[in-house]
């Protein structure tokens, strides 16, 4: 558990990065802004600002996530970096809305485009540095298993994919002189963002109601069983959930009641073993049962006890 907690608590080091790379762009974005007058990039510059107050968060979720078992949380704080992810949604929501109001505004008003070759200029900057930084939170982020960098990742990822979006859309402004494609382009950002929220807030959720693990962890669960079951041993209630980058499996294993304490504990620890094998920071409860027992298949609604 040592380890664990120091090397989770190593990839705060990354939540700074993301901080350091946030401050850079919001910098890079909003003189960008201040040169062309567009609502365009002032769009692009707010969801920076969003990115901005996300790495701050999760520097904090990443942080609390890391603190190992205590006599208060029994099983960890993992679960502090799904709150990150949703506060981070909420943020991306207000960001979308900022953008929206803005938007509409210059479609009623629109306004001319002042400098737009140094703007984009100074925008693309800004993107490869986002870029450059999402790459390194995904990879690190589905390494460790870690939600906040992945989110975090994501998120940049997407400010990458806007920021294109808003550099073709001031580009073309200037070609064309239809002064209203720019904020045209903000509300089709505005609206992406809403889905980017939408999608980091019901992925968040879900791991806070307790979500099972995904399929191939089951298969690789149900490949580890398969090896010991038998004739005189099953298993039954079979459960899983995630917490953060944490697996907990519980199960009910059942044995003939004649056996020693000592053979189905060694067998138990034999099982455990190699489901934590299997499953990177997977934490296994084994309960142990008289296979003869019908009591023993109360916890399994619909599985009958085998024929002796």
């Amino acid at each position: 558990m040592g380890a664990d907690h120091g090397r989770r608590d190593s990839l705060t080091r990354f939540a700074w990065l993301s901080i350091a790379a946030a401050v850079v762009t919001i910098t890079l974005k909003v003189t960008a802004y201040l040169v062309t007058d567009s609502v365009g990039l002032l769009s692009d510059a707010a969801e920076s600002v969003v990115n901005l107050v996300a790495a701050v968060v999760a520097l904090l979720a990443l942080t609390v996530a890391a603190r190992p078992p205590d006599d208060g949380h029994h099983f960890g704080h993992t679960k502090a970096e799904y709150l990150s992810a949703v506060v981070e949604g909420v943020m991306i929501f207000v960001a979308a809305v900022y953008i929206v109001v803005t938007a509409v505004q210059r479609l009623i008003t629109p306004v001319e485009l002042d400098n737009v070759g140094i703007g984009l200029g100074i925008s693309v900057v800004a993107s490869l540095v986002n870029g450059a930084v999402a790459m390194v939170l995904l990879r690190v982020g589905r390494r460790e298993r870690s939600i906040t960098l992945e989110a975090d990742g994501k998120h940049l990822m997407t400010d990458v994919w806007t920021s294109g979006g808003v550099l073709v859309g001031v580009l073309l402004v200037a070609l064309t002189g239809w002064l209203r494609l720019d904020p045209v382009i903000a509300l089709l950002v505005g609206l992406n963002i809403v889905r980017t929220g939408w999608q980091l807030i019901s992925s968040s959720v879900s791991g806070l109601l307790d979500r099972a693990l995904d399929a191939d962890t089951q298969q690789r669960i149900d490949g580890v069983l398969e090896r010991y079951a038998g004739q005189e041993v099953r298993f039954h209630a079979i459960r899983t959930r995630e917490a953060g980058h944490r697996s907990f499996v519980t199960l009910h294993l059942l044995v003939p009641g004649a056996w020693s304490v000592q053979r189905g504990h060694d067998l138990s620890e034999d099982i455990e073993h190699a489901l934590c094998e299997a499953v990177e920071h997977c934490e296994v409860a084994v309960h142990i049962e008289p296979i003869e027992d019908p009591r023993s298949y109360e916890a399994e609604l619909g599985v009958e006890p085998p024929e002796r």
